[in-house]
């Protein structure tokens, strides 16, 4: 499967260049590879166009790039690094694409589902991605404070059970970071868990070809940052 113009023109618009570009341009193509394959099989996707795969799921992981390197201290993947969980990563989004394009980092993808556990060890293999691991849980059943940073797309609006869960993940001092749409939606939704979240901040995501367009499909994205005190 070849590189599409849109792949190398989105991770060029998210500021991707020289070998890096073409190293994680490579990778991402490998896993689109990986997700259309497998796809039917254990749903990992809501599409298996190769293109809308690009702009929908990884260029949309990858808008938050530069919001999480300002979130966390710089370093280097291994035992001592500085360690960011993908909660409910499903079919690895947004962990695979973060990993190939944040090897500094080290990353557990959370997901309790047998097959997909499997095809996410697959997939890290693949691209040889040597800073992700997989875990096979529940939320709930993640030990307390694992993550300098836990980060998730597909959950449900948050509520009071799961947002106490997710901040237990989370070490004090770390960091949630929600991938969502709209703002409004986000205010309401923020507004359901005050009792538990006082204050967060919202970071503005440029996904290429999805939120920086004139037509109709014109989306809003953001990143909802809450810190653990």
């Amino acid at each position: 499967m070849a590189v599409t113009q849109k792949l190398t023109d989105g991770l060029l618009q998210l500021g991707f260049c020289g070998e890096k570009l073409e190293d994680l341009s490579q990778k991402m193509d490998k896993y689109i590879g990986e997700i259309i394959l497998f796809n039917s099989a254990y749903n990992l996707t809501n599409t298996s166009v190769y293109d809308e795969i690009v702009v929908n799921h990884i260029l949309d992981s990858l808008s938050a790039v530069s919001a999480i390197t300002e979130l966390l201290p710089a370093g280097s993947s291994g035992a001592e690094g500085v360690k960011i969980g993908d909660i409910g990563s499903g079919g690895g989004l947004p962990g695979i694409p973060l990993a190939a394009a944040l090897p500094e980092y080290n990353f557990v993808l959370v997901e309790r589902m047998d097959k997909r556990c499997a095809f996410l060890e697959n997939c890290a293999a693949i691209l040889g991605l040597k800073n992700v691991s997989v875990l096979k849980k529940e939320a709930e059943k993640v030990p307390p404070e694992s993550f300098d940073l836990a980060t998730f797309r597909a959950f449900r609006p948050l509520d009071e059970k799961m947002t106490r869960t997710l901040l237990n993940l989370t070490k004090k001092g770390g960091f949630l970071a929600a991938y969502k749409a709209k703002l409004s939606s986000i205010q309401t939704e923020m507004d359901g868990i005050k009792k538990i979240v006082e204050t967060y901040s919202v970071k503005k995501l440029t996904v290429p070809f999805l939120t920086e367009n004139s037509q109709e499909q014109n989306r809003e994205r953001n990143l909802v940052v809450i810190q653990k005190n």
